[in-house]
């Protein structure tokens, strides 16, 4: 099974969303952004690396988002690991793989249309971004 990981980037309480461009099937979809880990590579370098290739941003990978359901399945080949994270530098912008960027209160992650694995993952993230806010 091949992992896919995701950040959930706060800044204010708020948490960053990503609508995608492609493949085609999942343009016009939300998601957390991250990517594939490649072989010899961490979790969290591998999501560093996708940040910085996909928003221009370094970022601070923090604690795993998990409940009973996570990992959450993609696909039959892959599942998907989300972290909460900061940005460091960069501001975030959309680049190749995505068009729009938005930053959503925790109670209004529902307000977009989300790829099926992050919908899922939804109600775990809220729980771990309002428990981080409280900390």
């Amino acid at each position: 099974m091949s992992v896919v990981v995701g950040a959930v980037i706060v800044r204010d309480g708020l948490v960053l969303a990503a609508r995608r461009t492609r493949p085609a099937e999942l343009a016009g979809r939300w998601e957390f952004p991250g990517g594939k880990v490649e072989e010899g590579e961490n979790l969290a370098e591998a999501l560093a690396r996708e940040l910085k290739e996909e928003l221009n941003s370094t970022i601070n990978v923090m604690d795993e988002v998990r409940d009973a359901a996570s990992p959450w399945r993609i696909s039959d080949e892959h599942v998907l690991r989300l972290f909460l994270a900061t940005v460091v530098t960069g501001e975030p912008t959309a680049g190749e793989d995505h068009d729009q960027l938005c930053w959503l209160l925790p109670g209004h992650l529902g307000d977009v249309a989300w790829l099926p694995s992050d919908q899922l993952a939804l109600p775990a993230v809220r729980r771990a971004v309002e428990r981080r806010a409280t900390l």
